[in-house]
C-alpha cells in the first residue's frame, strides 16, 4: 500500500518540478485561467467583422492565431491531465509545450518590437482598432501562462541545439508556405510587413524568426535551470534522460 502511494507519487512529479502536476488544484486553476484567456481572445475573433473572416484561411493566417490555437490544445490537454491525473496526458501535453512556448515567445517578442517601431507593420489598416486588454490576451497572455506552466507545473525539458533549430526551421517555414498560399487565393498578406518585402528578405525574416525561437527555446531551458536548480545535481542517473516525457526523472 505504501508503495503504490509513493509510485503515484513519483508519477505525479518530476524531482525537480516545483509544483505538483498534474493535479485537481494549482495545476488545474492555471490551465482553467489559461484557457478561458484563450476563450475570450477566440471569441473577439469571432464576433469582429472584417475581410479576414471571408478570406482563404479565416485567422489561421495569422501566427498570432495559430500560436493562440497551439496554446489552447496544450492547456487543453493539461487540464485533462489535471482532471483524469493521466500520466500519458501529462506527457502529451509537455511534449506540445516544447513547440508552444518557445514560438509564444517569439510572437511576443515579434509583435509587440515592430508594433513598437510602427504599429502599422504588423496591424492593417482596415484592421478594428483592439482596446490593450484584448491586444494581451492575443500577444501576452499566452507566452507568460506557457512560461509559468513550464517552470513551475512541468519537468525540464533538454532538447538540444540543432533539433531545436530543426523543429523551429520546420515551424517557420511551413508558415510561410501556408502564407503564401493564402496570398495565391486572396491577393493580399495578413501582416504588413511582409507586403513591403522582397521574396528575399522574407526569407531573411523566416530564417531570423527560426534562430530567435531556437534562441528562447535555450532561453527557456536556462531559466528553468535557474528557477529550480541545475538538472545534475537534482536528478539521479544520466540528466539527458530527464526530458518532458520522462516525469520521474528515472
Amino acid at each position: 500500500m505504501v508503495q503504490q502511494k509513493v509510485a503515484r507519487r513519483l508519477l505525479k512529479q518530476h524531482p525537480l518540478q516545483r509544483l505538483e502536476s498534474p493535479s485537481r488544484g494549482s495545476s488545474a486553476l492555471l490551465h482553467i485561467l489559461g484557457l478561458s484567456s484563450f476563450a475570450y481572445s477566440y471569441s473577439l475573433l469571432l464576433s469582429t467583422d472584417n475581410q479576414i473572416n471571408a478570406s482563404y484561411g479565416w485567422h489561421l493566417q495569422y501566427l498570432t492565431i495559430i500560436g493562440l490555437s497551439l496554446s489552447a490544445v496544450t492547456f487543453a490537454v493539461g487540464l485533462l491531465a489535471d482532471i483524469t491525473l493521466s500520466p500519458i496526458l501529462f506527457r502529451t501535453k509537455n511534449t506540445l509545450s516544447v513547440a508552444s512556448a518557445p514560438m509564444e515567445c517569439l510572437i511576443t517578442l515579434l509583435y509587440w518590437s515592430l508594433r513598437a517601431i510602427d504599429p502599422k507593420l504588423v496591424v492593417s489598416e482596415w484592421a478594428p482598432p483592439m482596446d490593450f486588454h484584448a491586444d494581451l490576451s492575443f500577444h501576452a497572455v499566452p507566452a507568460i501562462s506557457l512560461v509559468i506552466d513550464l517552470l513551475l507545473f512541468s519537468p525540464p525539458y533538454t532538447i538540444a541545439f540543432l533539433p531545436a533549430l530543426s523543429l523551429s526551421s520546420i515551424i517557420a517555414f511551413g508558415y510561410w508556405f501556408w502564407i503564401e498560399r493564402c496570398y495565391h487565393y486572396n491577393q493580399f498578406y495578413p501582416y504588413p510587413i511582409f507586403e513591403m518585402l522582397s521574396t528575399t528578405q522574407r526569407i531573411g525574416l523566416f530564417v531570423s524568426s527560426a534562430l530567435l525561437m531556437t534562441l528562447a527555446t535555450g532561453l527557456l531551458v536556462w531559466l528553468y535551470r535557474l528557477v529550480n536548480g541545475p538538472l545534475r545535481k537534482e536528478v539521479k542517473g544520466d540528466p539527458k534522460k530527464a526530458r518532458p516525457g520522462n516525469i520521474r526523472g528515472e
